[in-house]
C-alpha cells in the first residue's frame, strides 16, 4: 500500500492576508440620505394625510433591507410592503413593529408563520381565505388574523375579479370577518402608471373606487391603496388613503421626467490589469471584438456573476477618471474589459452605474442599454458585492 500524502500545514493568515476592504474589487455604494429624500418627495406629492407603505421586498430592491428600513424610519412610514412571508419575518427579526403587508399570494403552509409573526397576507381567492382561517385556528384559538384583499382591475395576475362579484365572494370576505379574521385593507395594482398615456391607470382607479363605494364592510379604518411610485407621483388618489412607493425610492424614474429621484446606488469596480494591444487582437468569449488599431484595454474585476448584465458587452459602458469608456467584448462571469486612453492604471475605479466627476450613467440609462428596467438591475446585484455607505 502507498503511504498517504503528508498533511499540509495549515496556511498562516499572517503570511497570506485575506483582503477585507469592501472596495478591493467591486462594490455597491448606497446613499441612505437619498432614499429618505426620495421618500419625502413622494410625501410632498401625495400630501400629509395619505399613508406611505414603502416597498422593501427583494432585500430592499437589492440594497439591503435593514439599511433601507433605517433610512426610511425618519419618514415614519405607516408600514412596509414585501413579497413573501420570509421577507416579512425578516423585518420582524430586525425590529420592525409597523404593519408588514405580504403582497404576493402565499402558499397555505406559510400562512401559520405569517399569522404568528403578525404579518398581513394578501387574499386573492376563496381558497386563500379558507387557508388563512385554518392557519389562524392552528396558531391559537380565537386569534385575530388580519388580511388584505386584492382586487384585479386589469393586472390579471392575481386578485378577485370585479366580473365575479355576482358569485358572492365579497359576502365570504364579510363572513370571515365575523369568525376571527380582520379585514385590514383592500387594494389593486396599476399596470401602466409609468406610461406616457395614463388613461388606463385612471380607468383602473375608477373601477377600484366604484367597488369600494359600493361594498359593505369597508370603513374609515380600512386601508385602501392603488398607487405604486408612478401612480403616487402622477395620479389623484381617489378613495385611496395610502400609496406604495417602490422604485422611485431607490433612484429609478417613475414616469415623471420633471421630478427625477435622487440617485441612490452606484456600481463600481477596480481595474485589475491594463494592456496595450495591436490591431487585430481579439477579445472575450466568441471573439466578438477585434482591435481596429493600437488600443489600450483595462480589465475590470466585475462580471455578470456580480450582476453586471452580460448583454452590455459591446454596447454598455463605464466611467473612469471622469470620462466615459465603452465596454468591449463579451462580459465574463468575473471580468469585464473597457477600452480606455493610455492614462488608466491598475487600481483605478470604473463606475458602471452612478456618477464620477461630471460624467454619469444613471440607473435608467444602464437599464435601457441592457433592454430591461431599473428594478432588474438593482435586484440582480450579486450578494458577493459588498454594500457600502455613501456615494463619492
Amino acid at each position: 500500500m502507498h503511504d498517504p500524502p503528508p498533511a499540509r500545514d495549515a496556511p498562516n493568515p499572517a503570511a497570506h492576508p485575506t483582503p477585507t476592504h469592501p472596495r478591493d474589487r467591486a462594490w455597491v455604494e448606497i446613499d441612505s440620505a437619498a432614499i429618505l429624500h426620495n421618500m419625502n418627495r413622494v410625501r410632498q406629492s401625495v400630501g400629509p394625510d395619505v399613508m406611505l407603505i414603502p416597498m422593501v421586498k427583494a432585500n430592499g430592491y437589492g440594497l439591503g433591507v435593514e439599511r433601507v428600513v433605517q433610512a426610511l424610519t425618519p419618514a415614519r412610514p405607516f408600514g412596509y410592503g414585501v413579497a413573501t412571508v420570509a421577507e416579512g419575518l425578516e423585518l420582524r427579526s430586525i425590529g420592525v413593529r409597523e404593519p408588514v403587508m405580504v403582497f404576493s399570494p402565499a402558499v397555505p403552509d406559510t400562512l401559520a408563520p405569517a399569522v404568528a409573526g403578525g404579518l398581513i397576507p394578501t387574499i386573492s381567492d376563496r381558497a386563500g381565505l379558507a387557508a388563512l382561517r385554518d392557519a389562524a385556528a392552528s396558531v391559537a384559538p380565537g386569534v385575530e388574523a388580519a388580511f388584505q384583499v386584492e382586487i384585479d382591475t386589469g393586472m390579471g395576475r392575481a386578485g378577485f375579479t370585479l366580473q365575479d362579484t355576482g358569485t358572492g365572494w365579497w359576502k365570504d370576505i364579510l363572513r370571515a370577518t365575523e369568525s376571527g379574521l380582520k379585514l385590514f385593507g383592500v387594494f389593486t395594482h396599476l399596470h401602466s402608471a409609468d406610461e406616457p398615456d395614463i388613461s388606463s391607470a385612471r380607468r383602473q382607479i375608477e373601477r377600484f373606487d366604484d367597488f369600494v363605494r359600493g361594498a359593505d364592510g369597508i370603513g374609515p379604518d380600512t386601508l385602501l391603496h392603488c398607487a405604486n411610485s408612478a401612480g403616487a407621483l402622477r395620479l389623484a388618489p381617489g378613495t385611496a388613503n395610502a400609496v406604495r412607493p417602490g422604485i422611485y425610492l431607490y433612484g429609478g424614474a417613475a414616469g415623471r421626467p420633471a421630478d427625477p429621484p435622487e440617485p441612490v446606488a452606484a456600481l463600481r469596480a477596480r481595474v485589475v490589469l491594463v494592456r496595450d494591444v495591436v490591431p487585430g487582437t481579439t477579445l472575450g468569449y466568441g471573439a466578438t471584438y477585434r482591435a481596429r488599431e493600437r488600443e489600450h484595454w483595462a480589465t475590470v474585476g466585475i462580471g455578470y456573476g456580480d450582476g453586471l448584465p452580460r448583454v452590455l458587452g459591446n454596447r454598455g459602458g463605464g466611467i473612469v477618471r471622469g470620462r466615459r469608456v465603452p465596454i468591449v467584448g463579451r462580459i465574463s462571469m468575473d471580468m469585464t474589459v473597457v477600452r480606455t486612453s493610455g492614462d488608466v492604471s491598475v487600481g483605478d475605479t470604473v463606475t458602471f452605474v452612478g456618477r464620477d466627476g461630471d460624467a454619469e450613467l444613471t440607473l435608467d440609462e444602464v437599464a435601457q442599454r441592457a433592454g430591461t428596467i431599473g428594478y432588474e438591475i438593482l435586484t440582480g446585484l450579486s450578494p458577493r458585492l459588498p454594500r457600502v455607505a455613501g456615494l463619492s
